[in-house]
C-alpha cells in the first residue's frame, strides 16, 4: 500500500475541508464577515441567518461537497477497499472544525460529516438527511436536528456492526456536540435560536402570545 498516496489524501481531505465557504461567499458575494454577526460561526446555519436562503443553500452545498471529495478520494486513487473512505474523509471534518484560512477556527462540522457520509453510504446519508428534516420540523432549532442527526448514525453504526463507521461517527458525534455545547446551554435555558419555521417555532410564539 502506497503510505505516500495515504499521506496525500489525507492533507487533500484536511484542506478540502478547511476552504471557509460560509466566510467566502459572505464576503465575496456580500460584503460581510459571518463572523461578527448572527452567532459569529462561519457554517451553514449562520449562513442563513446572516446571509439569505441563496448564500444558505450554497455553503451547505459546499460544505457536504467537501466531505464528499475528501471521502471519495480512495475511489478515485483505487484504494478501495484497502483504504476506508471514513479514514480519510474525517480529516475533512477536522480541516472544517480548525481551518487553516480561518486561524484554525471553523465550523461545527455537520454537513461536512453529512458528505462523508454520501460517500461512504448515500442510503444511509438520505435516512441521516431525512432525520434532520424531521427534527428541525419538529424542533425548529437547527441544533438538536444536527446532534440528533449525527448521533443517529453512530446507533444505527452499532446496530450494524459496522466497526469503522461506529469508530468514525462516535467521533464525530463527540465534535459535534463538543461544538454545540453553548448551543446546549441555551437549550436548556429554552433560550435557543429558532428557525422561522416548524412546530417549535409555533409554540414559542404561541406561548409568548
Amino acid at each position: 500500500m502506497n503510505i505516500l498516496l495515504i499521506v496525500l489524501m489525507i492533507v487533500i481531505a484536511y484542506f478540502l475541508g478547511s476552504i471557509p465557504s460560509g466566510l467566502w461567499v459572505g464576503k465575496l458575494l456580500y460584503n460581510k464577515d459571518i463572523r461578527l454577526e448572527g452567532s459569529g460561526n462561519i457554517g451553514t446555519t449562520n449562513a442563513f441567518r446572516v446571509l439569505g436562503t441563496r448564500a444558505g443553500i450554497i455553503v451547505l452545498v459546499v460544505d457536504i461537497l467537501k466531505g464528499t471529495l475528501a471521502a471519495s478520494q480512495p475511489y478515485f486513487f483505487h484504494l478501495y477497499p484497502q483504504v476506508n473512505p471514513l479514514l480519510i474523509g474525517i480529516f475533512a471534518s477536522l480541516g472544517h472544525t480548525f481551518s487553516i484560512f480561518d486561524n484554525f477556527h471553523g465550523g461545527k462540522a455537520v454537513a461536512t460529516s453529512a458528505g462523508i457520509l454520501l460517500a461512504y453510504n448515500p442510503p444511509l446519508f438520505l435516512l441521516a438527511a431525512g432525520v434532520f428534516v424531521a427534527m428541525l420540523l419538529l424542533t425548529s432549532m437547527a441544533s438538536v436536528a444536527s446532534m440528533v442527526g449525527i448521533s443517529t448514525i453512530f446507533v444505527i453504526a452499532l446496530v450494524e456492526h459496522d466497526l469503522i463507521l461506529s469508530i468514525v461517527a462516535g467521533l464525530l458525534t463527540i465534535l459535534v456536540f463538543i461544538r454545540h455545547r453553548s448551543n446546549i446551554v441555551r437549550i436548556i435555558k429554552g433560550q435557543e435560536s429558532m428557525v422561522s419555521f416548524g412546530l417549535g417555532r409555533y409554540l414559542r410564539n404561541h406561548h409568548q402570545h
